[in-house]
């Protein structure tokens, strides 16, 4: 069913109840910490990776959602239309940032780095952030925004500063900003137009290690979500 964003309502129970999850951190997490059994950062790649387009080759603004079921947790926004594209997160994606907004990993926190071709096509990915749900009335957008207290560390795009080489640029930026190393970070990008894991992996290395780095070729599959938590707890087990 197509909407309007404007005329979206549900019932304030289900927010109420997603909020008292949030608060209290998963059984399954209690005895694990922040920056050895799980990231303190993650970072997802766009195009391909959170979402099935690719933002350059959106031709208008998103201005039309479509409901559908956010998994288990109600029905929300699931799909942006640019022009006839729908724009969705793939269903790893949605479980991730799931799992972040019931504070299943406490400490954690997510941002995005995306070098989106063009102005237009970082316009097109930053509205659709703003419009995808997570869970009920609360957007991608909100949800990285609770994060970091509203302020914007995402990197997107390739202008300057930024350039097509995460490695050189996003990394760099978003470790400045943040204050987090680079060794708690984990990284999902498709790397189908490059192999951004690869670089970001060999150039942002600190304390001994580099960002833990996950290929998703195929976007972002529940399976992919969970190999990389697994990489990341390995890297670390010794610690």
């Amino acid at each position: 069913m197509l909407r309007s964003r404007l005329c979206m309502t549900f019932p304030l129970l289900m927010l109420n109840m997603v909020s008292s999850f949030s608060a209290v951190p998963s059984s399954s997490s209690t005895n694990m910490v922040v920056g050895i059994d799980y990231p303190q950062l993650v970072v997802f790649d766009l195009d391909a990776c959170l979402w099935d387009q690719e933002m350059f080759e959106m031709t208008a603004l998103p201005d039309r959602t479509v409901t559908g079921p956010l998994n288990d947790l109600g029905e929300g926004v699931t799909g942006a239309y640019s022009g006839g594209n729908k724009i969705s997160l793939h269903k790893g994606s949605l479980l991730a940032l799931q799992e972040h907004a019931q504070n299943k990993y406490p400490g954690m926190k997510i941002c995005f780095a995306s070098s989106a071709d063009t102005p237009f096509a970082e316009k097109v990915g930053r509205a659709t952030l703003k419009l995808l749900e997570v869970v009920p009335d609360m957007t991608v957008w909100d949800l990285v925004m609770r994060d970091w207290d509203n302020r914007d560390v995402n990197q997107i795009g390739r202008q300057p500063p930024l350039s097509s080489n995460k490695a050189a640029s996003h990394f760099p930026r978003i470790r400045e900003i943040t204050g987090i190393p680079y060794d708690k970070m984990l990284f999902f990008d498709d790397c189908n137009w490059g192999d951004h894991c690869g670089m970001v992996q060999r150039a942002c290395r600190e304390n001994g290690k580099s960002v833990v780095t996950h290929r998703t070729p195929n976007g972002l599959r529940e399976a992919d979500w969970k190999k990389g938590l697994e990489l990341y707890r390995t890297a670390h087990k010794q610690e």
